[in-house]
């Protein structure tokens, strides 16, 4: 109707009303289709969202693109080809940011554009480079974020290559002989999307941790018999349940999950180490770290169907009185040297219900490496110096448990077969006087255990090769 009346005076045919001719008629009514016209463009469109961010994360096999929105959308999706193009419409959405900054190197993605379709709905388009696997869910607010949507581009090749790769040797007693080393997963927490806990300034628990895990992966390294793998190399998030199972893909002999976490009082401070537990947590303190680390799937965005942690039953498995056990007896040596780096939260090595130490056949440890949330503790954090004496601390411990319990068909576990000794550290002594009571040159017992320097510590453990 509306239509109709603007349009009447420009449409003026053979036996229009007299009124019509009149010019001062004629006037006005134009000049009041232009004040309705007017006040219909004055007039803002009810949204009933807004996409307020957008943000980007590259993984090692896949893209995460998250759309932060005001409130709930509904969505369709549509892939086109010639050129190759996902299309994204967000129904009754307007377009509140930019998407010219996005990073898109080494992505599949050329290009993000966005435009609105139909009157109210936001079309976005990511133009691609290379065939993907599409995976597009809703994901409802949490304590940090709001609505978002995801969008994970996986990688096809990789996806292929996955599925194809030959899964790693079980050793047997015919290929003891491989000597092959003792696989430490080491597993930084949070990432992407999930940045963990804040501390003073801006700090991210997801950087800090990624920073030492770095370290403790390059002072392993560097040891023979030792191979760290990261399970996060990147700003990206994994599930809790991909942590896992990367640890379990790499038949790792230890997986170790590095965190730096925050309490309600900014005055908790001291490192800790958690394994494990199947009964309930052994502290309040436990209890709270545990609930707090299981919902960074909620925050780093996984379906709801990804979430299933593992079911009780496996938990009963007589494999997991074993892993627990080593679990618990590692990080007691770990907990024994982090003493001499940092002040302890707590005396001995504490237990609670964390989904990601939820392996059955690989022995587990979370560490919390200090309370980002202390300021004291997030300045000491956040310094290159202690994270190297803490990254130090952990590679001690690790190889302090693995000279003394080297697995079966490891280079360390040929080197005891072969009359390789241990060495328990005392005060007062030193490398050259064990070399000398041994009769070992001492470059073979720096080599043997991977030691840069002549420094050694009470209580640390040596491996002490063959005489020549």
């Amino acid at each position: 109707m509306l239509r109709h009346f603007i349009q009447t005076p420009f449409s003026l045919k053979k036996g229009a009303p007299p009124w019509c001719h009149s010019g001062r008629s004629r006037a006005h009514l134009l000049l009041g289709v232009a004040l309705v016209a007017s006040a219909i463009s004055a007039t803002p469109m009810a949204w009933s969202s807004e996409l307020e961010a957008v943000r980007l994360w590259r993984a090692p096999d896949h893209t995460r693109i998250v759309l932060d929105l005001s409130d709930a959308v509904d969505f369709e999706t549509l892939t086109l080809a010639n050129p190759d193009r996902l299309v994204l419409d967000l129904l009754d959405t307007r377009l509140n940011t930019a998407l010219s900054a996005l990073p898109l190197a080494e992505t599949p993605i050329a290009r993000v554009r966005a435009g609105i379709r139909q009157g109210t709905n936001l079309r976005v388009v990511f133009d691609l480079t290379a065939q993907v696997t599409v995976s597009i869910f809703l994901l409802p607010p949490n304590e940090s974020t709001g609505h978002r949507v995801v969008v994970d581009l996986f990688d096809k090749v990789n996806a292929v290559a996955e599925v194809v790769a030959t899964p790693a040797p079980v050793m047997t007693v015919e290929s003891l002989d491989a000597r092959r080393d003792i696989v430490i997963a080491i597993d930084p927490g949070h990432g992407g999307e999930d940045p963990g806990a804040s501390g003073p300034g801006g700090l991210r628990e997801k950087v800090v941790v990624l920073q030492i895990a770095r370290r403790l992966e390059a002072q392993l390294a560097k040891i023979p018999g030792f191979k760290p793998v990261l399970i996060r190399t990147g700003d990206y998030y994994v599930s809790l349940k991909n942590r896992r199972d990367q640890a379990r893909s790499l038949q790792a002999d230890l997986f170790i999950s590095i965190h730096a976490d925050a309490f309600r009082e900014p005055s908790a401070r001291g490192a800790s180490i958690y394994t494990l537990s199947t009964r309930g947590a052994t502290s309040t303190t436990a209890q709270y770290l545990a609930d707090t680390e299981n919902e960074a799937d909620r925050v780093g965005g996984v379906q709801l169907a990804e979430m299933d942690p593992m079911l009780a039953g496996v938990l009963a498995d007589l494999s997991m009185t074993g892993t627990l056990d080593t679990s618990l007896n590692v990080g007691r040596l770990i907990l024994q040297q982090i003493e001499g780096v940092a002040r302890l939260h707590k005396q001995q090595v504490e237990q609670a219900g964390f989904v990601v130490l939820k392996s059955p056949d690989v022995p587990s440890l979370l560490v919390e490496t200090g309370f980002i949330s202390n300021p004291q503790e997030a300045e000491r954090l956040a310094t290159p110096t202690y994270q190297d004496k803490m990254a130090r601390a952990i590679r001690r411990g690790i190889q302090s448990w693995f000279a003394r319990q080297p697995p079966p068909g490891t280079l360390l576990a040929w080197q005891r077969e072969q009359g390789g000794r241990e060495v328990t550290i005392a005060a007062g002594d030193t490398l050259s006087q064990i070399a000398e009571q041994f009769g070992v040159s001492l470059a073979a017992i720096k080599s043997t255990n991977g030691l840069s320097r002549d420094v050694i510590y009470v209580g640390q453990t040596l491996v002490i090769p063959e005489a020549p």
